[in-house]
C-alpha cells in the first residue's frame, strides 16, 4: 500500500509542475548508477513540446558540463559550486545541477573528471586531464582554455540590438573589450555596473567595449524588451549584439558567462578573463589593452 501511495504521489506531483520540474523530479526518481540516461527513454516519457523543449535544454547542457567546470577550474583555481554551476546554466529547479551531476556519473560515456562529497553533492576535486583526454569533450576543452594571451582576436559579424550590422572591422585600431553574457547571468549582473562606470571612465581615451549577448545561442526565453529593460536598468550605453554560434565557436566555444577578451590596439588579446572581476582587476585589464 505504502509504494502505491508513493507511486501515485509521485504521479501527481509530476502532473501539476511546469515541465522541466517534471523531467528533474523524473530524474531524481530513476538515475542509476552505471546506467546511462538516454534521451529516446525518456522521449517516451515526456510527451508534449513544451516537455520536449525543456529536455533538448537540458541534453544540450549535459555536454557542457565538463567543459565549464574544466574552464572555470582552469582560469581561475576554484572548483564552482553547485550554485555557481546553476547561474551559469539558468537551472532554477532545486536540486536541478545535483541530478545533472548524478546522470553524468552514472553515464560510462563520460570521464570521470570529479569526485564529489557524499552529504553535500558539491565537488570536491576536478580533474582536467581526464576531460582533455576523453574524445568527446577534449578538442573543445583544448580550444576554450588555451591561452588566448597574445593571440589575435578573431574577427566576428553580428547584428546588434538594433538590427544593424555590428563586426569587428569597426574595432580595426581601436583597444576593446568583447563581452559575452547573458540576462539575468548572476556574475554578469554584478560585472556589467562595474563596466558601465569603466566605460565612463575610458571611453574618453577611446576604449570601446561591445557586448555579445548569448541568450540566442543558449535558448533562453528572453524577449527584445526583457533585454532593453535590463539594460536600461543596468545604465548600459556601449555596443549591444546577438551572439551567434560562429562567433561562439571561433572565440573557443564559450560556455562560462561572463568571458570578457581585452584587445589592444593592434588586435591582439591582451587579458582573457572568466566569470565575476573585481573592478581594480578590470582596470588594469583595460589599461593593458591602451598601452602603445
Amino acid at each position: 500500500m505504502t509504494r502505491w501511495v508513493s507511486v501515485i504521489l509521485l504521479s501527481t506531483l509530476l502532473q501539476q509542475a511546469d515541465p522541466e520540474t517534471r523531467i528533474v523530479n523524473y530524474l531524481k526518481a530513476n538515475v542509476r548508477p552505471g546506467q546511462a540516461v538516454t534521451v529516446a527513454d525518456l522521449t517516451r516519457v515526456f510527451k508534449t513540446p513544451e516537455e520536449q523543449a525543456a529536455l533538448s535544454r537540458l541534453f544540450n547542457t549535459f555536454f557542457k558540463v565538463p567543459i565549464t567546470v574544466a574552464q572555470i577550474y582552469s582560469k581561475t583555481k576554484k572548483i564552482p559550486t553547485l550554485r555557481e554551476l546553476s547561474d551559469q546554466f539558468q537551472f532554477r529547479v532545486p536540486g536541478e545541477m545535483d541530478v545533472v551531476l548524478r546522470v553524468m556519473e552514472a553515464d560510462p560515456r563520460v570521464p570521470k573528471f570529479m569526485t564529489r562529497d557524499p552529504r553535500t553533492g558539491e565537488i570536491t576535486s576536478v580533474d582536467v586531464a581526464a576531460i582533455k583526454a576523453d574524445p568527446n569533450f577534449g578538442r573543445t576543452i583544448e580550444r576554450s582554455i588555451a591561452g588566448w594571451e597574445g593571440r589575435a582576436a578573431p574577427g566576428f559579424a553580428i547584428k546588434s540590438f538594433s538590427g544593424s550590422d555590428l563586426s569587428s572591422g569597426t574595432l580595426k585600431g581601436q583597444p576593446h573589450l568583447i563581452y559575452f553574457w547573458f540576462t539575468n547571468c548572476p556574475p554578469c549582473v554584478q560585472t556589467t555596473p562595474l563596466l558601465v562606470a569603466l566605460n565612463a571612465k575610458y571611453a574618453a581615451q577611446g576604449f570601446k567595449m561591445v557586448g555579445a549577448n548569448a541568450d540566442h545561442v543558449l535558448e533562453l526565453p528572453y524577449t527584445d524588451a526583457v533585454r532593453a529593460e535590463y539594460l536600461k536598468k543596468q545604465g548600459v550605453t556601449f555596443l549591444e549584439g546577438h551572439l551567434t554560434p560562429q562567433m561562439q565557436l571561433d572565440y573557443g566555444g564559450i560556455s562560462v558567462f561572463p568571458t570578457m577578451f581585452f584587445v589592444n590596439r593592434k588586435g591582439v588579446i591582451v587579458k582573457q578573463m572568466v566569470s565575476f572581476q573585481d573592478k581594480a582587476t578590470l582596470e588594469a585589464a583595460i589599461q593593458a589593452a591602451l598601452k602603445p
